[in-house]
């Protein structure tokens, strides 16, 4: 069902999206962290350099990025190659070293790790003027992140 909406949202978009653009839910369903929640989201996430609090090492990320690349079996194994995502972005209250929620995303593509970043930054701005809430937020991003950006940046996606 996900391979084929992912499918049909790049034949729609002009710019094809791959599976390998997502997250495997398998693998990555993503996890909040349960020390945020809607009630607190103005002294957590919506506190500028929170999340500088709580991310995690890069050692750790690093460690956890090549493992991840041997497991999937990955042609490119190169790390510089790829971010450590939080599939659920920490500004939006995913867990911060939670394997689940962490996936090597590659930077190349147009749909890569830099794209991904612009809507979880819209998101969050959403999140904290009360125009969306915490939950919703965080399924759009989780469930299907591209077209979440399509949603917020219709006239610029990546094409």
């Amino acid at each position: 069902m996900r391979l084929a909406l992912v499918l049909a949202l790049g034949l729609l978009s002009g710019c094809p999206a791959h599976a390998g653009d997502l997250p495997d839910l398998t693998i990555t369903p993503g996890a909040i962290n349960p020390d945020v929640t809607q009630d607190n989201i103005a002294q957590t996430i919506c506190v500028k350099g929170w999340t500088k609090t709580i991310r995690p090492p890069e050692a750790y990320t690093t460690a956890l990025k090549l493992k991840q690349l041997r497991d999937e079996g990955a042609t490119d194994m190169d790390p510089r190659h790829y971010e450590e995502d939080h599939d659920i972005s920490l500004e939006l209250a995913g867990h911060p070293t939670d394997p689940r929620n962490l996936w090597p995303e590659a930077y190349a593509g147009a749909w890569g790790a830099r794209v991904k970043d612009r809507v979880e930054n819209r998101l969050h701005r959403e999140v904290c003027a009360g125009r969306l809430s915490l939950r919703e937020a965080q399924r759009m991003i989780s469930e299907d992140w591209i077209a979440a950006y399509e949603r917020y940046f219709p006239t610029t996606a990546t094409r």
